[in-house]
């Protein structure tokens, strides 16, 4: 079922196959100081079946708000939000219940599904194979690293079995060498089930490492300013020549963002 969120209500509707996610004409406010804030104007965006898109932005533009929006936490103050069901949404933080283990994370999810509870051992288990955590299951968060919770946090995410999977800059807190190998594995992931992402990230190399289609979003208030198209070919390594030089073209367009934003 679809999922559409407008600024009177969210309710059911019927799906289509032509998105996972449709954003049309999305414009967000907060009350201020000296009267309204306008964090987002007139955004519109499509995200395919299938397809994986970054949203990349200087700080404070509203990527996180506009995610927040798709991910239905918050309502849109003009214009309309349509997924194809319900997505997950997975943090730049964990998230994960400390005192459950891993496998009990993800059955928490299971359980919140409607899976029955005879089916949830095996199902958490399949999910950690699937993240590269095999025989993780009793282990306790605090005995995870960093990058192991974040698998989970990812494993725990797939198995709301959601076709949108909305990412709110997963990897920012992880080294580089961890970052890197939860590229690769996201990446896989993503191939092998064919989930719709939506990733966000001010990184601009993991942008263009990651996605199908890179869009910029201005500074404040966030418009989309430029979308690009990323035909690399997959699997990317973030040091790849095509990469750095589309970086390098993205880069020099999120500075001018920044000097526009500046000059206001």
């Amino acid at each position: 079922m679809a999922t559409t969120t407008t600024l009177a209500k969210a309710d059911e509707g019927t799906a289509t196959a032509t998105h996972a996610a449709r954003i049309e004409h999305v414009s967000k406010s907060y009350p201020g100081p000296t009267g309204q804030q306008l964090v987002l104007d007139d955004i519109s965006l499509d995200v395919a079946p299938g397809e994986f898109v970054t949203l990349l932005g200087a700080s404070g533009c509203g990527k996180s708000t506009l995610l927040n929006l798709v991910a239905g936490l918050d309502r849109p103050s003009a214009g309309a939000i349509t997924t194809d069901g319900r997505p997950a949404l997975m943090f730049q933080e964990h998230a994960l219940f400390p005192w459950l283990t891993a496998g009990k994370n993800i059955e928490l999810a299971l359980k919140l599904r409607g899976v029955p509870k005879s089916e949830r051992r095996d199902k958490a288990e399949e999910l950690l194979e699937l993240v590269r955590l095999k025989g993780a299951h009793g282990k306790r968060v605090h005995e995870l690293s960093g990058g192991m919770r974040q698998r989970v946090a990812m494993a725990r995410a797939l198995a709301q079995e959601s076709k949108l999977l909305l990412m709110d800059e997963p990897f920012a807190a992880l080294d580089a060498i961890t970052r890197d190998v939860l590229h690769d594995e996201l990446t896989r992931i993503w191939r092998e089930t064919r989930l719709s992402v939506l990733f966000v990230t001010h990184n601009v190399r993991e942008a263009v490492r990651l996605a199908e289609r890179v869009v910029l979003l201005s500074s404040r208030p966030g418009r989309v300013a430029r979308e690009w198209t990323v035909g690399i070919p997959q699997p990317r390594r973030i040091e790849d020549a095509q990469v750095a030089e589309l970086s390098v073209e993205i880069t020099e367009e999120l500075r001018g963002e920044i000097r526009r934003h500046g000059q206001h």
